[in-house]
């Protein structure tokens, strides 16, 4: 299946999960937040998600300052 993960094209096997997806690409749920196809997605949510050919996901790094 093929999905569009910030603007990048990404070919995936079948069954894939969103967790797993952020894994490979170095990042984990909880430390970013996720939107599927314009949708936010809460952490809790996330980690339920198995991705579908083409889903669009826009991942953003959590950065805390003061």
């Amino acid at each position: 299946m093929n999905i569009i993960a910030n603007g990048k094209s990404f070919e995936l096997a079948d069954d894939t999960t969103l967790p797993n997806f952020l894994e490979s690409i170095g990042r984990q749920v909880g430390l970013v937040v996720v939107e599927r196809n314009k949708q936010a997605l809460s952490p809790s949510e996330a980690e339920d998600v198995v991705l579908q050919d083409g889903d669009s996901l826009e991942i953003v790094k959590i950065v805390a300052g003061g």
